[in-house]
Order: structure tokens, then sequence, then C-alpha cells
């Protein structure tokens, strides 16, 4: 199991070797792609691959520790530091494949359009409550929901 700012820095890393995607990922498209990532690890494996908790914030499912990380770039597109030691080879292949996996399912889209996707989702319209941030999504109600993606042939 990874540390989500491990699978956040892949996302980064990955949108920028995309020549063929848009190119711009935000802090808030990042929380969603983590938020499917960890849902469709979840459904598949019955494990999460990353232990930090996402919790149900105003704008969809949130990572706070990797929205605490690239917070300073507001709306901005994100890029790894010139010093940042990061590396794929950190993410084993299984992981990989399924990152990959989800960033040709959601990358293209906007980061509203994901924000919106999660709003009329389940694990997160049963856990949000307006005015509080720090309400976690249950494990077992993002493996429940995904679970049901795959049996509807999604």
């Amino acid at each position: 199991m990874y540390r989500a700012s491990t699978i956040a820095k892949w996302f980064v890393a990955w949108a920028d070797a995309d020549e063929d995607g848009d190119g711009n990922l935000t802090n808030l498209k990042l929380q969603k792609l983590l938020y499917y990532a960890q849902g469709h690890c979840l459904a598949q494996t019955g494990e999460p691959l990353f232990e930090d908790q996402i919790q149900a914030w105003k704008h969809g499912p949130v990572v706070k520790a990797v929205y605490q990380e690239w917070r300073f770039e507001k709306a901005g597109e994100l890029h790894l530091a010139d010093d940042d030691p990061f590396e794929f080879d950190e993410v084993d292949t299984a992981a990989t494949g399924l990152l990959i996996d989800i960033w040709n399912q959601y990358g293209s889209l906007a980061a509203w359009k994901l924000r919106d996707m999660t709003h009329s989702e389940a694990p997160w319209r049963e856990s949000y409550k307006p005015d509080i941030n720090d309400i976690v999504i249950s494990p077992d109600a993002m493996k429940r929901y995904f679970k049901s993606l795959y049996s509807h042939g999604r």
C-alpha cells in the first residue's frame, strides 16, 4: 500500500509526460483522480491503493494531506519540482496498470466535470455534510459503489 502523496506524484509526472493529454492537472482534478484510483482499486482487489483517508468536502472527495501539499498552486497546473526525487518505479507494475487505466478513463475530463461526477455518486453524496470538511468517505462505501459499476457493465 502506498501513501497518497506517492500516487499523486505519479499522476503529476504522468500528466507532464502525456503529450496527447490536455496537460492541465490541477489540485481539484488530482483529488478526483485519487478518489477514482482508490475506488477502482478497492473494487478490483478488495484492498486500498493508498493508506490516506478520503474526505467529503464541498467540491468532492479530497485527500487532505495531498490537498495541503499542492494548495499553493490554487487552480494552476501542477508540476513536480525540479528537485523532486519521484521516479515511476516507486509504484509497482500492478498499481501502474491501474493508474494508467484511471488516467485513460478520467484524465481527459475537465476538473469541474470530475467534480460534478463525484457529486452524483453515492460515496460522496452519503458522506458530505455542508460546512464540515473532515467527514471520511468510508472505504467500504467506495468499494460497494465501484463494485456495482463493474456489475452494471461499466
